[in-house]
């Protein structure tokens, strides 16, 4: 999986399951903000919204969970 960690300048620092690698900007979709899930095609990082949309529930879940913990404590 690649995860868009963040943008420094014109460089997108992107985590994969092993490493993190660095891409010039101009081959990040414009659309691409931090913490989405990317694709790569042809050269170019393009938002996978379905991954990310199921991550970003997955992670608030997780959070959500957490926190009832901590109230019964």
């Amino acid at each position: 999986m690649l995860i868009l960690d963040r943008i420094e300048n014109d460089i997108a620092v992107i985590e994969t399951d092993d490493k993190i690698i660095e891409v010039k900007l101009s081959e990040l979709a414009e659309n691409a903000k931090e913490g989405d899930v990317l694709t790569e095609s042809d050269g170019k990082y393009i938002v996978d919204s379905e991954a990310t949309a199921e991550r970003r529930e997955k992670l608030a879940s997780m959070y959500r969970n957490r926190l009832r913990k901590k109230r019964k404590e």
